[in-house]
């Protein structure tokens, strides 16, 4: 069987992810592992918190409210430019060089990390224009692409969306899973293969418990 046919056969994997977001990388992470033992392709997408969270801004804790209103913004800019002048296939790569930055290494959502993920990736430095740019030039383009994830599970839910074929053609969209750290080789296998089985059933929504831990990157 050739290369081509082969990629065609995997089993497309949209993801929606903002770079913010801790949990969002841990998962993301996740289903790279899942891409190895699984005939998976993922497919990355844009959303943003700022987004997400404006029709509630004000009711938001003032420290989440202030970082909703700079800092989230100016990561998601830079990476809504790079898919809009230099296509798609960016972003995933985009995606892991920005988040080891800024999770991993600790550098935070600042301008120097996102300056170093840009040159890591061989993307021109000049992006970083659009770290600060108020008037976003890709504004519409960043929001029709959130518009596109949330629209498939709703509004109560936050980052990562992701969203497979199902049996009857229909894509299953679900929020998470929030898990830490990200598993690995055949558990990381097992919760891809438990998660599909349970937001494939129709009418079923969630299942959770208290989270005692915060994110751990250790093994990433």
């Amino acid at each position: 069987m050739s290369e081509t046919a082969t990629t065609s056969a995997k089993t497309p994997v949209d993801f929606w992810f903002d770079p913010l977001c801790p949990w969002a990388w841990m998962t993301s992470r996740w289903v790279l592992e899942v891409e190895k033992v699984r005939d998976i392709e993922v497919r990355w997408h844009i959303m943003s918190l700022a987004v997400l969270n404006e029709p509630k801004i004000d009711e938001l804790p003032e420290e989440y409210r202030e970082l909703l209103e700079t800092k989230a913004w100016q990561p998601i800019r830079v990476v809504t430019a790079a898919w809009q002048k230099h296509g798609s296939d960016i972003l995933g790569p985009l995606y892991t060089a920005l988040g080891t930055r800024i999770h991993n290494e600790g550098q935070g959502p600042s301008r120097d990390a996102v300056v170093g993920a840009l040159a890591d990736v061989g993307l021109p430095a000049d992006l970083i224009e659009y770290f600060d740019q108020k008037d976003f030039e890709f504004d519409a383009e960043l929001r029709a692409s959130h518009k596109e994830g949330i629209d498939k599970v709703g509004q109560d839910v936050g980052t990562p969306v992701i969203a497979v074929p199902g049996d009857d053609g229909e894509q299953i969209a679900f929020f998470g899973p929030v898990v830490t750290p990200a598993p690995k080789g055949e558990e990381a296998a097992r919760l891809w293969d438990g998660t599909l089985a349970v937001a494939s059933v129709p009418g079923f929504y969630e299942i959770k418990r208290t989270r005692t831990k915060g994110p751990d990157f250790s093994n990433l």
